[in-house]
């Protein structure tokens, strides 16, 4: 595949050469060139031929590790490679109309599984793509859900969904580490089904490195899709049984438990949520493990490094519903040491998707809004949010009010609050 340059940055080395935007480069030392993975990995060694169709051109760096000077269209130079799955538990399936377009697309592409951790279910791979991602040594996220190739054709509706889990063993044997990931379904994937997965999975130890069992979670746009029934304290209590009895077994051998409980399904099954030191290395805090053990041992180490004063204020969070519990308890800490500071914490339901949605990155501004109107007169100095609730790149919610527009409504600043727990406490003090 030809990429086309669109521009090449000023005094590079591959502008020293003399490369020119709109040129098209073809190949590296005589790899093809297909996207930035390949881009990447063949543009390590400090003297590179670049093909450009016409001609050809030489490019020294100093350093293996120096950047050429080549930009292209995309990040990944091509196309994104979406889901062929219809999950019964997709969350974009479950999606109101209406919403902006990019947030109805489905990635599920192993480029961007190694470049920014997103999780692939290995139906959109051959065996080409496997040898690829082992001869560049990728590390990848997959989602599993279960090893049972029959379940796990139904659950991802997809004939081939089964047949590729030989990727998994294919790509351990080539040293390749994958952190892996249940979406645990009531009445489907539980029960025997997640013994069986997590007996396969932990059987591949050290390259999985790491497993995330994670509740199915329903909004109220289900019409037309497989009925799951949401998890309960007793079914939630029996995946965290399961779980564990695999984590300790792995906890004595190798010095971390390697799979994990969701945060969600502690707090489902009104079990305490462990101490930070139970989740290891956070492998998979992103998918909601060790979350609010983070936020909470780190709360209070980094309150007791503080010295406390008489300063006054009057603050307000608003979060989901299933962190509100969690930052009341932080907010009556932060008390203890500044009497004066006020903090009000307010748990958001979620009418946009319906509120067995209690996660605190999908709370809409219009829920914050309607929520906290009629606190208007006692809001404080300031709204703090966290920041969870905005795109990653712009300050606007889901339903695409602007961070802006809503400190409007409210009639007072509305700050978003990021995830480490020394933020969340200069917040709460104006600092």
């Amino acid at each position: 595949m030809a990429v086309v340059i669109t521009s090449v940055t000023p005094r590079s080395p591959a502008a020293k050469a003399g490369v020119k935007a709109g040129e098209t480069l073809r190949a590296i030392n005589g790899h093809e060139i297909n996207d930035a993975l390949d881009y990447g990995f063949y543009c390590y060694e400090r003297t590179l031929q670049l093909d450009l169709g016409t001609r050809t051109v030489k490019v020294r760096k100093r350093d293996d590790y120096d950047d050429i000077g080549l930009n292209f269209e995309t990040y990944l130079m091509d196309k994104k490679h979406s889901c062929r799955n219809k999950c019964i538990f997709c969350f974009i399936d479950q999606l109101p109309p209406g919403m902006r377009e990019t947030l109805y697309f489905k990635d599920d592409d192993s480029r961007l599984s190694f470049l920014q951790g997103s999780y692939i279910t290995l139906t959109n791979m051959n065996d080409a793509d496997i040898e690829r991602i082992i001869k560049m040594k990728l590390n990848v996220n997959v989602s599993v859900h279960t090893t049972d190739p029959e379940l796990r054709k139904k659950m991802l509706c997809n004939r081939f969904a089964g047949d590729v889990l030989r990727y998994i063993k294919q790509m351990a044997d080539g040293g390749i580490t994958m952190n892996c990931q249940i979406v645990l379904c009531r009445g489907w994937n539980d029960g025997e089904h997640l013994r069986r997965t997590l007996s396969d999975l932990t059987s591949l130890v050290p390259a999985v490195q790491s497993i995330a069992v994670v509740p199915f979670g329903a909004t109220k746009y289900r019409e037309g899709l497989p009925e799951i029934a949401l998890h309960d304290e007793n079914s939630a209590a029996e995946a965290i049984d399961i779980i564990e009895s695999f984590g300790d077994a792995l906890l004595e051998k190798y010095g971390e438990r390697i799979v994990y409980p969701a945060d969600e399904l502690f707090l489902t099954a009104h079990r305490p949520v462990p101490p930070g030191e139970y989740y290891g290395s956070y492998d998979q805090y992103e998918n909601g493990v060790g979350m609010w053990a983070y936020l909470r041992d780190g709360f209070e180490e980094a309150l007791a490094d503080i010295d406390g004063d008489g300063r006054e204020d009057v603050v307000t969070c608003a979060t989901g519903v299933l962190a509100a519990p969690l930052i009341r308890e932080l907010a009556g800490k932060l008390t203890e040491k500044f009497p004066n500071v006020r903090v009000t914490v307010y748990a958001v339901k979620n009418g946009f998707f319906g509120e067995t949605v209690t996660v605190a990155g999908l709370t809409t501004a219009s829920d914050l809004i309607k929520v906290l109107t009629p606190q208007k007169g006692s809001l404080g100095s300031r709204v703090l949010i966290p920041k969870a609730m905005l795109k990653a790149d712009e300050a606007v919610f889901l339903d695409d009010l602007t961070l802006d527009e809503v400190s409007d409504r409210l009639g007072v600043p509305v700050i978003p609050v990021g995830e480490e727990p020394e933020d969340l406490i200069g917040a709460m003090i104006g600092e």
